[in-house]
């Protein structure tokens, strides 16, 4: 909560005057898990969801001043980010349970998300299942959440089964 959401509130409160007189952007890098709840990611799921909430609101608040806003998920992207995640028990994760050699590189990221920047658009969602998921997720909720349940507890030691 404290990066996901609070660093995104506190970085745009302190920008904002300035982004809106530049006719700048805002972006939010977020997550499928800001639109579907994941199991075993309650925590950082509910983070996106509020980011979400936060980016939703505040370019609606600014209609009248032209701001723009992007919600960016990018899917599962290669980072150090996974050799310094911690466990449920603050215990080191170590490596990934996931093949980086498949994930996205950050430099592939940002250059979609500078792309929907100059396009400025509200969202992006750069992976198919990413785009299925929220999709299906609007007119078949309970059907996603067996799918994605049964997609996550395939991973190395998920904590439910």
């Amino acid at each position: 909560m404290d990066v996901n959401f609070w660093g995104t509130v506190y970085c745009t409160r302190y920008a904002l005057a300035s982004i809106i007189e530049n006719k700048g952007s805002v972006v939010g890098v977020s997550s499928i898990a800001g639109y579907k709840g994941l199991p075993g990611r309650t925590g950082y799921s509910s983070s996106k969801f509020a980011m979400h909430g936060f980016l939703e609101s505040l370019r609606l608040e600014n209609l009248s001043h032209g701001l723009h806003v992007l919600i960016a998920c990018p899917g599962f992207t290669a980072s150090n980010i996974r050799n310094t995640a911690l466990t449920g028990d603050g215990t080191s994760q170590g490596e990934t349970p996931r093949d980086e050699q498949k994930m996205m590189q950050p430099e592939e990221v940002a250059a979609y998300i500078v792309n929907a920047v100059v396009k400025r658009r509200d969202r992006l969602t750069l992976t198919f299942n990413g785009k299925l998921t929220v999709l299906l997720n609007k007119f078949f909720p309970k059907w996603v959440d067996k799918l994605v349940y049964n997609h996550m507890r395939k991973e190395v030691d998920a904590p439910f089964k």
